[in-house]
């Protein structure tokens, strides 16, 4: 018992370090620039915790938080597959505009408006994911190039149908376009989960929660999810176990794309209840952040969301108090910066740690026992020569 408890105190001790080291490293660089631009880092630490006292920061830090949380989990269903989907960005804001344009076109009743405009969102995601799913399998193409050039081919295609004419009206009183209104159908209500707070958290907020809870029941309680990590982690390996690799791609970037989708309804559907010119993009980069910096685990995006929620909105604060809003940026910058060398060094450290236990365990247990020797059988009477004949002599 005493030994399970230390391995399993060590293996916690493993999950934590790295993002802890990331974290402190972030931190020390960030006091460091602060002191370069002549700003006292512990009035910008009192200024920051004095913000996330208040329950509206507290609401803006959440809803922040859901929208990243959709958009890591959609990064960490490609990273389980040893797939780098850098498409998050085109696939969400493509699947919210023709999700809002087909919200305000349907009418139906609340709850299936609402499920309904989240079913296309995610399949418009999926949809857009799967060229360069099929690009990989069938051509061999990087994920990484093909959904970077999705993600420009995108935005295009966006800027084609947001115009007036096509998905497009003007907004009264601005020189914002946007699409129709989505009627109060097709809204999804706030909660008022802060006390004091007038801000109320999106009602996706659960639905953040239910996303997460299948991630993990997905990878971890099914055979879909170990085939997924097993190919992820070795193509060959599980190619030679009967895993149909090919298809585990496919079927991966479907998933990733659908969660993708996911990622602009907080906003869509919850505040702005329009796709509008001003609607929220490079959320999909954000998410890869996260969860290299929650390790691809949902408890870790979810905490990793939250610290990112946290920054983003007291970047504003700060600017109030003379701080540069570029300083958000810098911590979140080298935070990514700090995880990926944080889990190298982890790594090789664990790596050394888990040798130095193989080889005290070999040693306590002494040389293996050496084998009596064995009698060698007996040996056949030797038969002596023949002599020969008399005829044999004289020929």
């Amino acid at each position: 018992m005493p030994h399970t408890l230390e391995r399993l105190l060590t293996r916690v001790g493993a999950a934590l370090a790295a993002p802890v080291l990331a974290l402190v490293t972030a931190l020390g660089v960030t006091a460091l620039v602060l002191v370069g631009t002549g700003s006292d880092p512990l009035d910008v630490l009192d200024t920051m915790v004095t913000y996330a006292d208040r329950p509206r920061s507290q609401a803006l830090m959440i809803n922040s938080a859901v929208t990243y949380y959709f958009s890591a989990v959609a990064v960490a269903v490609g990273f389980r597959m040893n797939l780098f989907n850098i498409g998050v960005d085109g696939q969400y804001r493509l699947a919210a505009l023709l999700a809002a344009a087909a919200a305000a076109a349907i009418s139906l009743p609340p709850v299936l408006h609402v499920t309904v405009v989240l079913l296309i969102a995610m399949g418009v995601g999926a949809l857009w994911a799967s060229l360069a799913a099929l690009l990989k399998v069938y051509r061999g193409v990087s994920e990484v190039i093909s959904t970077i050039m999705l993600n420009f081919i995108g935005t295009a295609l966006i800027a084609y149908l947001l115009t007036p004419g096509r998905l497009a009206v003007r907004t009264p009183g601005s020189n914002n376009i946007g699409t129709e209104p989505i009627p109060p159908s097709g809204q999804v209500p706030g909660i008022g989960l802060i006390p004091g707070s007038p801000m109320r958290v999106y009602g996706l907020a659960i639905l953040a929660v239910a996303v997460g809870v299948g991630y993990w029941f997905l990878l971890a309680r099914t055979r879909f999810g170990f085939d997924l990590r097993a190919a992820g982690a070795s193509e060959d390996a599980a190619r030679a176990s009967g895993v149909r690799v090919g298809r585990m791609i496919v079927i991966s970037m479907l998933l990733s794309g659908a969660i993708a989708g996911l990622v602009g309804m907080p906003q869509l559907l919850g505040a702005s209840h329009t796709f509008a010119l001003d609607f929220p993009a490079g959320l999909g980069f954000t998410g890869i952040a996260i969860a290299l910096l929650g390790r691809n685990h949902p408890v870790g995006i979810a905490i990793g969301a939250l610290l990112f929620g946290f920054l983003d909105n007291a970047a504003t604060s700060l600017e109030l108090e003379g701080v540069s809003k570029d300083i958000v940026r810098v911590t979140q910058g080298v935070i990514v910066l700090s995880v990926v060398v944080a889990y190298e060094l982890v790594r090789r450290l664990r790596a050394r740690a888990e040798q130095r236990d193989v080889a005290r365990r070999l040693a306590a247990a002494g040389p293996p026992p050496t084998q009596p020797p064995q009698a060698s059988p007996p040996s056949a009477p030797s038969v002596p020569p023949v002599p020969p004949t008399p005829r044999e002599v004289g020929a």
